[in-house]
């Protein structure tokens, strides 16, 4: 397989947090509250100053959950997109259902991706260049096309809220699972059907795995029908739907989703 500097960029950016995350304990770590309640550990913040320093170029943007943003990031064409550790509630719990989630824009649109889950031993990366590989291998979406038995990842979060409690008749099967991020993942290399969240989410939450789903051929969309761009002032989005190709029409039926003809706001 022909690699790319994008693809050895991220590789190695995700071999080097890797390394760092081995120093932590997954359920036997500290961590602290950042405003609106969610957990911060000594290990997003060093992942954080890690991957910038490794992955940022001169003319590059940066957004990360762990960074201040800046408005600098809207002039520029390249912008990395990063989660330093998506799950960190599900890393603090010990619950192997986090990750390490890179992503990268060029103007507006997600040109590479990558996606970490040391406790699973999971590495996931595809860039425009190259195909979806999973720990080395190609990997894509699942072919099933109905919902009969499909494996639906849902949020933990969201299913400990009862969120998810209509579902529990249908004839799929929900499986909760922490990281969106690494949800998207697992979607897009066939290791679940399909996996969608009706509440708000970050741009970094989903930049690298919906193009990890999307380059190997799957298909995602917001809950209001419009298409994901990247890099936007706002970087809040009201919800994604993701599945493999022959799902899609399917779920987004069964969810109300009004498609908005391919259209992206941004």
């Amino acid at each position: 397989m022909k690699e790319d500097k994008d693809f050895q960029k991220i590789k190695d950016a995700l071999e080097k947090s890797r390394q760092i995350l081995q120093k932590y304990t997954s359920g036997n770590i500290n961590a602290s509250l950042k405003t609106g309640g969610d957990p911060l550990t000594e290990a997003d913040i060093e992942l954080d100053a890690a991957l910038k320093n490794i992955l940022l170029e001169d003319g590059e943007g940066w957004l990360s959950e762990e960074t201040g943003d800046s408005c600098d990031r809207l002039d520029k064409s390249r912008v990395w997109i990063v989660d330093p550790l998506d799950g960190t509630r599900e890393f603090v719990e010990g619950l192997p259902e986090w990750c390490v989630s890179i992503g990268l824009a060029r103007d507006g649109k997600m040109i590479a991706g990558g996606v970490l889950n040391p406790a699973a031993n999971q590495l996931f990366i595809a860039t425009e260049n190259t195909h979806l590989t999973l720990n080395g291998k190609f990997a894509s979406p699942s072919e099933k096309d109905t919902l009969n038995g499909a494996k639906i990842l849902a949020s933990r979060t969201e299913a400990r809220r009862g969120e998810w409690k209509n579902f529990e008749t249908s004839n799929f099967e929900v499986t909760p699972c922490g990281s969106v991020a690494y949800k998207l993942a697992c979607v897009s290399a066939g290791l679940a059907d399909a996996t969608f969240t009706l509440v708000s989410k970050n741009e970094w939450d989903i930049a690298a795995g919906m193009f990890l789903l999307e380059s190997a051929g799957g298909k995602t969309v917001r809950k209001d029908g419009y298409r994901q761009t990247f890099n936007n002032p706002k970087t809040l989005l009201p919800g994604l739907i993701a599945s493999g190709v022959k799902l899609f029409d399917t779920l987004t039926g069964f969810l109300n989703i009004s498609l908005a003809s391919e259209k992206s706001e941004y």
